[in-house]
């Protein structure tokens, strides 16, 4: 049931931006009693979190396409599964590919397969996987809530920097030693120092500059690594059913089942402020709508430089924005196949799951070294999935659909995309056929979405997935920029719930859990 606005057309929080991130925040200011209303600019919920049809019969997760960062709490909380959630398959494996070598798969619990390869790194693979996983889980409690203000002389912050200093003092002597030691380091020194497997060290390294602007020698690259490993806490990947886009109706389902409006169709053009304090937002449509705070899950750059405007903040703070690192380099490649595509030593229950091509670090770092000088890798590495294995509906009888994100390719090239689409496309085709004899013929429909086209259908400021770079500088304290880490804008009653913020992106909706608790906390 939709709660009535406290007063005719105001609502006690406008929610901007109807991605994951900002249907949890409404959901959950909703089960606090607040009349909620969420304004999507789209046709449908979702953000990059939706499924859509891109060639007649094929279905596939537009941008974001696997699940595993969703905390269980959050989903247990609005219920996901009451309101429709299903998954297709759970306990997806990771297979690494290299031309001309059998395929590996990664499992520190069944090391069988890399033992033939390397008695040794069977061992340290083992070892490495529960060090990352024990550090992670220490890790964990700094992503799950927020950012205590470092200056505050309040006794709920100070317990929660014990909070956080004690749970890192669980670690150890020896492990929180050596988290100090790698937490900045540059992932190709921590796996060169223990495998000697390139394949191996191509696929963790892979997890390590997915969707960064970083190669695996670049300072700081360990840490995205435990990002992940942090974000993901027990939960294995799994492929919703019916795609990521079933994941955004059922958080609306919940949304609105706790009391929250959302209307689609909706674009906000300004957020309106009253004597220094946020008080409700401008329709594109010329539509004012009034509310005691306003939430956006948009990403910083257009929520204070379009949105608010530069006239409300100070200098220092709009330097601070406009200087923000969130150009994306990485594109979604989707294909329509008449066929199951075949991989060389690839089981079913593997094509099932996720499929990465990067076989070795050197091979990385090359393809890194392209987006230095503004060009589209001549060699890029892919995440590869193949939805319609585990979920028949995605394709018609007998047909397939295939999606790859394809890393390492700038928002903007030096030469252009005309004619850049392309040969991209025929590069990424390339690679999969000498993988997959055969795939490039069974081929029957394509689309790329480049950052730049992830900028303008998913609305993104630069195309980047977490609306700003995961980096040391970027991270925490100082998400997005310092001053800010506590969702908390420098305009009154104005938050921030998306990708942006702490703890950063990937389709968990911590933030937007955060910040709906940010809100209610301060107006206790």
């Amino acid at each position: 049931m939709t709660r009535t606005p406290s007063s005719a057309g105001r609502y006690d929080c406008v929610v901007i931006g109807g991605g994951h991130n900002g249907l949890v925040c409404a959901a959950y200011l909703a089960r606090s009693g607040r009349s909620v209303l969420l304004l999507e600019a789209g046709a449908s919920v979702g953000g990059a979190a939706v499924t859509r049809e891109f060639a007649p019969g094929f279905r596939v997760s537009a941008c974001a396409h696997l699940l595993h960062l969703m905390p269980e709490p959050l989903l247990r909380d609005l219920k996901l599964t009451a309101h429709g959630l299903e998954l297709a398959a759970e306990q997806l494996p990771t297979t690494a590919l290299a031309e001309g070598e059998a395929p590996l798969r990664l499992d520190p619990r069944d090391p069988g397969a890399l033992a033939v390869r390397s008695v040794r790194d069977a061992q340290a693979y083992a070892a490495l996987d529960a060090r990352l996983a024990k550090l992670a889980r220490a890790l964990r409690t700094v992503l799950e809530r927020a950012p205590p203000p470092l200056a505050s002389g309040a006794w709920a912050d100070r317990l929660a920097w014990l909070s956080l200093g004690f749970g890192l003092r669980r670690l150890g002597r020896t492990d929180l030693r050596e988290l100090l030691r790698i937490g900045a380091m540059c992932v190709q020194d921590l796996l060169d120092e223990q495998f000697e497997t390139p394949l191996l060290k191509g696929a963790l390294g892979f997890d390590a500059v997915l969707g960064a602007n970083h190669g695996p020698r670049s300072p700081g690259s360990v840490l995205t690594l435990l990002y992940r490993r942090a974000a993901q806490g027990e939960r294995a990947l799994v492929q919703p059913r019916g795609g990521l886009g079933a994941v955004s109706e059922a958080l609306a389902r919940a949304a609105r089942a706790a009391g929250a409006e959302i209307r689609t169709g909706a674009a906000v053009e300004r957020i309106l402020v009253s004597e220094d304090r946020a008080c409700g937002v401008r329709l594109a449509s010329g539509e004012s709508i009034q509310a005691g705070c306003v939430v956006s899950s948009a990403d910083p750059k257009t929520t204070f430089l379009r949105l608010l405007g530069p006239e409300h903040l100070d200098t220092g703070f709009v330097r601070r924005i406009v200087h923000l690192r969130g150009r994306g380099l990485t594109a979604k490649l989707h294909l329509a196949l008449d066929r199951l595509p075949a991989f060389s030593g690839v089981a079913l229950s593997e094509l099932a799951g996720r499929l990465l091509y990067a076989p070795s670090l050197e091979y990385i770092e090359r393809a890194f070294n392209h987006s230095k000088y503004a060009e589209v890798s001549a060699a890029p590495i892919l995440e590869i999935t193949v939805p319609s294995v585990a979920d028949a509906a995605l394709a018609p009888k007998g047909s397939h659909v295939l999606s790859v994100i394809v890393q390492y390719v700038p928002h903007t090239p030096a030469a252009g995309w005309s004619g850049e689409r392309e040969r991209l496309i025929g590069r990424v085709v390339g690679l999969l056929e000498r993988c997959a004899p055969g795939l490039a013929n069974s081929i029957r429909a394509s689309e790329l979405l480049t950052p730049a086209d992830i900028e303008r259908e998913f609305r993104m400021s630069g195309g980047h997935w977490h609306h700003a770079e995961l980096a040391l500088d970027q991270f925490f304290l100082v998400r997005p920029v310092p001053g800010i880490a506590q969702y908390r804008a420098p305009v009154g009653r104005l938050y921030l719930c998306g990708a942006g913020c702490h703890p950063g992106g990937g389709v968990m909706g911590i933030a937007g859990r955060n910040a709906a608790r940010q809100v209610v906390r301060e107006a206790a």
